[in-house]
């Protein structure tokens, strides 16, 4: 049931998201007096119309988007036609419609990091993983390590040590106490300044939990279970407490299958394991080490710095997609997604962490439509765009209608077939039942 409501609720929010996009073309078109037949929510077959104006507006039965349609479309003899229009204005309208998606962007991002989410809080957070040359390898921090404090200041959650890191100054020394094995040592750390993340790092991934020991020939062994494995969900289901795995645990029933998302080095991994007892952590076979005193609560940050980081969010997203280039070479089944690949992600993402994530993935699918739609490739806003462009450099003097058309053809004869590929993958990955790892 909970599927088919992220299921429901992607698909409004698409609609939505497209929808704000038109709308942005509409308003702009018609306050720059472009002549509009038809405006549209949905696709046809029309199922209701009323005209006002000069101005049909009408809803259609297949709800995946809006549509605008102008006197003339794209032929400059037609008078108040989009193309009979100054260079200028023909780049205002285009640019309008991702504009809106950038505003909208904004908005839902602020609006979900403004909202109170669940953290895991303990006594410490655990160290899944260390990283090579890093500070945390030079003062003997090891995977499995619980970090209790830093300069005698207690560490409940990941964000109590990541805004004590970020706030030391540059060659600043840190005191950490550690928990290993039952014991507590020291050790002094120096951050070292990220700048592709723009943030000091001491070189570690933490965890909650991790795997200590593997009995041979066990569910775990089986399914390729190794010591240094985090897991974070089960089913589904986010595994932060030794209670709260057991919990999970002990609703499935013998012999059925269980889903495991695990962290392995960087990377999450999906492995299956087969219950074959009754009781709980001892079916799989797996022996964790567990930060104690794990629960969950509620935190909340300010309107003012949410808003801040929505902000943030939008203006570094074109430069992180840059700095993803290497990992969409490297998996572009996954970093290329079309409609049914975004509503997978999202279902996958509503399951992991709430319904309300719904509004962080419609802010970024709005973003990634208008990233997308900036692209200077003809049909898309952003060819548009660069062809009125060229004009206001040429002094408003037009390009060819075959040079336009020509480049409209091959531009769209290339769309299609990126559209083709991505929804291949996507149709593929669900048959293949692969995820995203979330």
């Amino acid at each position: 049931m909970d599927i088919l409501v992220a299921i429901i609720l992607f698909i409004v929010a698409l609609f939505f998201i497209i929808s704000l996009h038109e709308l942005g073309h509409f308003i702009t078109a018609k306050r720059l007096g472009v002549e509009i037949e038809e405006f549209g929510f949905g696709f046809p077959p029309r199922l209701f119309s009323i005209k006002r104006g000069e101005t049909v507006y009408s809803l259609n039965a297949i709800p995946i988007g809006a549509f605008v349609r102008s006197v003339g479309e794209d032929d400059p003899t037609v008078p108040r036609s989009l193309a009979s229009k100054g260079p200028w204005s023909r780049l205002a309208v285009y640019a309008a419609g991702p504009l809106v998606n950038v505003l909208l962007a904004f908005i839902l991002l602020s609006t979900f990091l403004a909202l109170p989410v669940n953290v895991v809080a303990g006594n410490g957070v655990m160290v899944h993983s260390v990283m090579e040359n890093s500070a945390a390898e030079e003062a003997g921090v090891e995977a499995g390590d619980v970090i209790l404090e830093i300069d005698g200041v207690s560490i409940h959650k990941w964000g109590d040590m990541q805004n004590i890191i970020n706030s030391s100054k540059e060659g600043q020394e840190l005191t950490f106490r550690l928990q290993k094995d039952n014991s507590s040592y020291q050790a002094k750390l120096k951050p070292q300044y990220d700048p592709d993340l723009g943030r000091r790092l001491i070189g570690v991934l933490l965890g909650w939990n991790i795997v200590n020991n593997v009995l041979e020939s066990s569910p775990a062994d089986k399914a390729g279970i190794t010591p240094g494995d985090t897991i974070l969900g089960i089913n589904g289901q986010a595994a932060y407490s030794k209670e709260g795995m057991s919990d999970i645990l002990n609703a499935v029933e013998k012999g059925q299958e269980i889903q495991l998302t695990l962290l392995r080095g960087e990377k999450a991994v999906m492995v299956s394991v087969v219950k074959e007892f009754d009781f709980a952590q001892q079916s799989m076979g797996a022996e964790l080490l567990w930060v104690n005193g794990t629960h969950m609560e509620k935190e909340r940050i300010p309107v003012g710095q949410a808003i801040h980081a929505g902000a943030s969010y939008v203006i570094h997203m074109p430069a992180m997609l840059v700095a993803s280039i290497p990992l969409i070479r490297e998996a572009p089944d996954k970093a290329l997604v079309g409609p049914i690949g975004a509503g997978q992600l999202t279902v996958e993402a509503v399951r992991a962490f709430g319904f309300s994530n719904i509004i962080f993935m419609a802010g970024i699918i709005s973003l990634g439509i208008a990233l997308f739609n900036f692209f200077p490739i003809p049909p898309l806003d952003g060819g548009g765009m660069l062809v009125a462009f060229i004009e206001v450099i040429r002094r408003g003097k037009r390009l060819s209608h075959r040079a336009v058309r020509l480049a409209q053809t091959i531009g769209t004869a290339a769309l299609i077939a990126l559209m083709i590929m991505v929804t291949f993958n996507d149709v593929l990955r669900l048959i293949e039942g692969g995820g995203f790892g979330l």
